[in-house]
């Protein structure tokens, strides 16, 4: 069931008991309970017709409800169009060798982790310039860039979580594992479903509404 209205105004008005809730403490966490400014209706097509895609809906619906990113999961969600640099933010754009092209159907429809090409490590003791080609030619296809996908949070040491726009996986968050070798792994709730956007951050908002006693 399509969350209502109602449930992303809720989220609002957490995350304005969580700002209240910090003051006194850390300033630095409040902050953390902050989104950037919300969408127009206009402003999403936009971005959607600049990469032929229709957004989730509940991923839609945040963005015009609560806001463009700011306060979530890991450091935070990504404002729309924006992944991770360092300890800064910059703007994605497709076929940068980072995101792929979002109106293509995301590739995989369960949890991927294809090592088939990575040398062994003896190799590299007996042949360092043999061992060095293979490991490129492994990791030029394993860290290709994700088609039918958009990063929306980072997790800290080049561990991201996904928002898939495109294919049968279309609404779902698949969480990145290849900085670990540990492959792309949908997320699914205990009742082991598929995670949406809405139950993610819904997810993310009670444990620290947990934290602080509210």
């Amino acid at each position: 069931m399509m969350p209502t209205q109602e449930s992303y105004a809720q989220m609002v008005r957490d995350l304005a008991r969580l700002r209240a809730a910090v003051p006194g403490v850390l300033e630095s966490d409040a902050a953390e309970y902050q989104c950037s400014a919300v969408m127009t209706e206009a402003e999403v097509r936009e971005f959607e017709r600049a990469h032929a895609v229709r957004l989730p809906e509940e991923y839609r619906a945040f963005l015009m409800c609560v806001g463009k990113g700011g306060a979530g999961p890991g450091y935070g969600v990504f404002d729309l169009g924006e992944c991770d640099a360092g300890f800064e933010f910059r703007a994605w754009h497709e076929g940068d060798g980072f995101v792929g092209t979002l109106r293509v159907p995301f590739p995989h429809a369960a949890a991927w982790n294809d090592m088939r090409g990575m040398p062994e490590d003896a190799l590299s003791e007996t042949d360092a310039a043999a061992y060095e080609v293979q490991r490129a030619a492994f990791e030029e296809g394993y860290f290709a860039p994700l088609d039918g996908a958009i990063p929306i949070c980072h997790l800290g040491c080049a561990l991201r979580q996904w928002l898939i726009v495109s294919g049968a996986e279309s609404g779902h968050v698949w969480e990145d594992r290849r900085a670990d070798y540990e492959g792309l792994v949908p997320l699914q709730t205990a009742a082991g479903q598929r995670m949406g956007f809405y139950t993610w951050y819904r997810g993310w908002l009670d444990e620290e509404m947990g934290k602080w006693g509210l």
